[in-house]
């Protein structure tokens, strides 16, 4: 989700994260000092130990999808992915990451850690996904009626109907999409996507009630036109890691107490690489975002308004899945569920999962990804055999 974000230097660490770094500093240092027993570690090694960690924890690469496909189609804004195995293959699959300063390539993380994957087993074998492009000086004034005619544009190219899965972001975006199009959603997932922002006690809205207060907007307006009309991706950040510093903090003493196991350091590069390779978003629909949808929670209000159209979330009655994360700290499962309130769907053809953990493993834990994404894919899978055998 674009979500508010924290200037670098401003972190409010209460007392569970100075416990939670204090515990992770103690379990990191009895796991190196069980290494160095091993290894008969001196203090040169230490030092060269130190050494290595700090080239492992400073290498940044470029984020990379994981599984072989085609750019079919390109806008300013946006890449069309094409996955598919056989072409024309039931009704199209079109995944919507998350837009949050990060690459899109989370939707296929890794070989073993994939929604691609997952759901090319799951027998989806026409599937897309949409890549956001970082914002620059030509699409910085992008707006929300983009965005929806990229998803539009991308739906008439796979021939006028789709099952849609939107992450975070992506999520709620499918959401506003379906709303104004619903003939054109065979069905459609939203996992960790918030619908009615107001919901649960997500700690971004702490975040924007310290930097807005008074629903002043002030400090995001005046940070956006101080960086050329754009949002800086490290802003964002900034931000997600100064809400659970621990976590930050844990993975960096972790990687030292196991800098001589190597799956473990190929395990934290593949993280890094995709974490803290950021890309800057649109600064007037991050403006736009906050505005509409955090403060004023207009999706649920049901008074956002997409170019001359309301959104009326009532129109939706295509089937739903609605798949949220125990501990997610950006959008509690409520935030979610609170979709079923109010769209048309009859109640039989809503589905709500919740997989242990928090906001990002939901998209690419090996958990949620084995229990949670493949039966989901699966009945979207048998859904579209389904609906291509009423049509034959």
């Amino acid at each position: 989700m674009t979500a508010p974000i924290c200037p670098p230097g401003i972190v409010r660490a209460g007392a569970d994260s100075a416990f939670g770094i204090a515990g992770s500093g103690l379990r990191a240092g009895a796991d190196w000092y069980s290494s160095a027993l091993r290894r008969d570690a001196t203090p040169i090694d230490f030092g060269a130990d130190v050494l290595a960690w700090w080239a492992a924890a400073a290498r940044r690469d470029q984020p990379r999808w994981a599984t072989e496909h085609q750019i079919v189609r390109q806008w300013p804004i946006a890449r069309l992915r094409d996955f598919s195995t056989e072409p024309a293959v039931g009704v199209p699959t079109v995944l919507l990451p998350p837009q949050a300063g990060h690459d899109s390539c989370i939707v296929d993380y890794d070989a073993d850690q994939s929604q691609i994957r997952t759901a090319r087993a799951a027998g989806l074998a026409s599937l897309y996904s949409l890549d956001w492009i970082g914002a620059s000086a030509t699409t910085r004034d992008a707006s929300i009626e983009e965005y929806i005619a990229v998803v539009h544009d991308t739906v008439d190219q796979l021939g006028g109907r789709v099952n849609l899965v939107g992450d975070c972001q992506g999520g709620w975006l499918a959401v506003i999409y379906t709303a104004l199009y619903p003939d054109t959603v065979a069905t459609l997932t939203i996992a960790g996507a918030p619908v009615d922002f107001h919901a649960g006690e997500p700690l971004i809205h702490d975040w924007l009630r310290t930097l807005a207060p008074s629903r002043d907007l002030t400090f995001y307006r005046a940070l956006v036109a101080a960086n050329g009309g754009i949002l800086p991706g490290e802003f964002q950040l900034a931000g997600f890691m100064a809400m659970q510093p621990q976590k930050e903090w844990d993975r960096q003493l972790q990687l030292f107490a196991h800098i001589h196991d190597d799956a473990h350091v190929a395990r934290y590069r593949t993280f890094e690489t995709w974490f803290q390779h950021t890309q800057p978003i649109n600064g007037a629909f991050f403006l736009w975002i906050l505005e509409h949808l955090f403060q004023n929670n207009e999706l649920v209000a049901g008074t956002l308004r997409v170019g001359a159209a309301t959104v009326d979330l009532g129109r939706i009655t295509c089937p739903l899945h609605l798949l949220a994360g125990s501990t997610d700290h950006i959008t509690p499962p409520p935030q979610v569920y609170a979709l079923a309130d109010h769209v048309g769907t009859p109640p039989d053809q809503i589905v709500r999962q919740q997989a242990p953990g928090g906001h990002l493993g939901l998209f690419m834990g090996h958990d949620a990804l084995r229990n949670h994404w493949a039966p989901l894919f699966g009945a979207i899978h048998a859904r579209s055999e389904e609906s291509v055998s009423a049509r034959s």
